[in-house]
C-alpha cells in the first residue's frame, strides 16, 4: 500500500495485492448538495478497467467497471461509513463532492477487496481545503478558500468498510482468491466489514448456490478476516504518515 502517489489529486493510493494492481485518485470539487440530503456532501465513483487483461477489453471491462462502481455505492451508502455532513459547506447551496476514480492496472484476482483497501487508503490520504462562507450586507454569500495548503480537513476513515470476498470451492471457502481459484469457484460472497467487525452489506456473485449454513460460516470468516485487515491497513497508513516527507516513494515504477 502506498498513498499520495498522484500529485494533482486531493488524495490517492496504490495497492498491489498479489498480481492485482489498483490505483485510486480522489478529487474534491465544489458542488450543490442533493435535494434529499441538503446538509451533506457526497461521493461519486468511476471505475476504469482498461487493464492489459484481454478479457477486460471492450464490453467486458465496461460491465465490470459498472458492477464495481455499483458495489462501491452500496458499500458507502451505509450511514456512518464517511461523515458526509463534514463535506457540507453551506446547506442547500454548496458542498464538497469527492470524485473517486479507480483504475484497474492489473487484474490478478480478488479485485473487490483490493479496490476497497485502495479506496480507504486514498480517503485517509485525502485533504480538503478549508473554506469560509462570507456574507455581505446584501446577503450575497461568497466562499473563500484558505491559502495555506496545510489548513485542510481530513476525513475520519475509522468506519469506512473494507470488502472481504469469500469464494466457495467444493465444501470449503477461501479468502484472497487468485484468478485460478476464482475459476474453480461457482459462487462467492462479498461482505463489507467495518474495523469493529460489523457487516454493513453483502452480495452474492456467481452462478452457483450457497446454502444457509455455509453463508453463516462465510460471514463469520469475513468478520474475522475483515477486522485483521483493517488493523494491518491502519498500521501501514499510520507508519507512512509518521514518516512524513522523508518516506521513500515507489510510485508507478515500483
Amino acid at each position: 500500500v502506498e498513498t499520495d502517489v498522484v500529485s494533482n489529486t486531493s488524495g490517492s493510493a496504490r495497492v498491489k495485492l498479489g498480481e492485482t494492481d489498483i490505483l485510486v485518485g480522489i478529487k474534491a470539487e465544489m458542488g450543490t448538495p442533493k435535494l434529499e440530503k441538503p446538509d451533506e456532501g457526497y461521493l461519486e465513483f468511476f471505475v476504469d478497467c482498461s487493464s492489459n487483461s484481454p478479457e477486460l477489453e471492450g464490453r467486458g471491462g465496461e460491465e465490470l467497471g459498472t458492477d464495481i462502481a455499483n458495489t462501491l455505492y452500496r458499500v458507502f451508502s451505509c450511514e456512518n461509513s464517511v461523515d458526509l455532513k463534514s463535506l457540507c459547506i453551506n446547506p442547500k447551496e454548496h458542498c464538497w463532492v469527492l470524485y473517486v476514480d479507480v483504475l484497474l492496472l492489473e487484474c490478478g484476482g480478488n479485485i473487490f477487496d483490493a479496490i476497497s483497501i485502495a479506496v480507504k487508503a486514498a480517503l485517509f490520504n485525502t485533504r480538503i481545503p478549508k473554506v469560509r462562507v462570507l456574507e455581505d450586507e446584501e446577503g450575497t454569500k461568497e466562499i473563500e478558500l484558505s491559502d495555506d495548503p496545510y489548513d485542510c480537513i481530513r476525513l475520519n476513515v475509522d468506519e469506512v468498510p473494507c470488502i472481504v470476498t469469500l469464494s466457495k470451492i467444493g465444501y470449503r471457502h477461501v479468502v484472497d482468491a487468485t484468478l485460478q481459484e476464482e475459476a474453480c469457484s461457482l459462487a462467492s460472497l462479498l461482505i463489507s466489514v467495518t474495523s469493529k467487525g460489523a457487516i454493513t452489506s453483502m452480495k452474492k456473485v456467481g452462478k452457483g448456490s450457497l446454502d444457509p449454513e455455509s453463508i453463516f460460516e462465510m460471514m463469520e470468516t469475513g468478520q474475522r478476516v475483515g477486522k485483521s485487515l483493517h488493523i494491518a491497513l491502519q498500521k501501514i497508513l499510520d507508519e507512512e504518515e509518521s514518516l512524513g516527507t522523508s518516506r521513500p516513494k515507489v510510485g508507478f515504477l515500483g
